[in-house]
């Protein structure tokens, strides 16, 4: 009743809103009381003095306004990458162009021939290439690329000038491991299932997936470098990782369950697999 009570006597203290000419609209009634609330929050019945009409006026109004917000929006375009030229600028990234002219200038013949990738074959394990750091008042670009020679167990870092074509410098350093490499990480992977202790891998992913397992291409996996000071307890057989290059990974069914490797470490210098824990 309160509540009613202070409808009507709003309805009554505003018998209509004044119209722009400075006359006053009708009386709104007790029985009209909604219909002047909804007029007042448009602001349509102040603007005429005519209270109903300006509530329907508002009501058109606000049926154009859900039609519109309900109608289907554009279609969205998505703007295509600029293409990229052969060579950057400044301190861009490197380009893909001279990702693969700075590796290939960084594999000179004479040394690269007689080192190791992680599969044993010829020539030394790609890594990565970074842009190097500008040399002040010089703007040539240069890369620094870094491989792994599995036959010397060695970090090689060779810094190219794009401009030139020449090796700059080039370092040799052992017991100095940076992340793993994805083809490093495929090869642990494989000396995994193709060890004894790559059967409860197996037996796993049977039990999630019903199939045999037997070949890396049905598991995701990703992994590092397994580094033996941040462990209580190292194996004796894992005893020169760090100087030997050494990986754990984790692996899962494409799409599905997760598959506990972490206790396998592969050596993939001395090509083993170790459980540890």
């Amino acid at each position: 009743m309160a509540v009613t009570g202070t409808a009507v006597a709003v309805a009554i203290s505003l018998p209509g809103s004044a119209g722009a000419n400075g006359v006053a609209g009708p009386a709104g009634t007790a029985g009209t009381a909604g219909s002047a609330g909804a007029s007042a929050g448009t602001g349509a019945a102040g603007a005429t003095g005519q209270g109903d009409a300006g509530a329907q006026a508002g009501a058109g109004e606000a049926g154009t306004g859900n039609q519109a917000a309900g109608s289907a929006p554009p279609p969205a375009t998505v703007a295509p990458a600029a293409a990229e030229g052969e060579k950057g600028l400044g301190s861009d990234p490197l380009t893909d162009d001279e990702l693969a002219r700075a590796e290939q200038l960084a594999l000179t013949p004479p040394a690269a021939a007689a080192q190791e990738n992680v599969e044993g074959g010829r020539g030394p394990q790609h890594l990565g290439t970074l842009l190097a750091d500008p040399v002040p008042g010089d703007g040539a670009r240069r890369a620094e690329v870094r491989f792994y020679d599995y036959a010397k167990d060695e970090l090689v870092t060779r810094t190219v000038n794009l401009g030139t074509g020449k090796v700059e410098r080039s370092a040799a350093q052992r017991g100095v491991q940076p992340s793993a490499h994805p083809e490093e990480l495929r090869e642990a992977l494989e000396l995994i299932l193709a060890s004894p202790l790559g059967k409860g891998v197996k037996e796993d992913y049977k039990d999630a997936t019903g199939k045999q397992l037997t070949s890396t291409e049905q598991l995701w996996f990703n992994g590092d470098v397994y580094r033996p000071y941040r462990e209580a307890n190292v194996p004796a057989q894992l005893a020169d990782c760090g100087k030997h290059r050494c990986v754990r990974l984790v692996t899962k069914v494409l799409n599905g369950a997760w598959i506990n490797t972490r206790n396998l470490i592969v050596d993939l210098s001395a090509r083993t697999v170790t459980r540890v824990g």
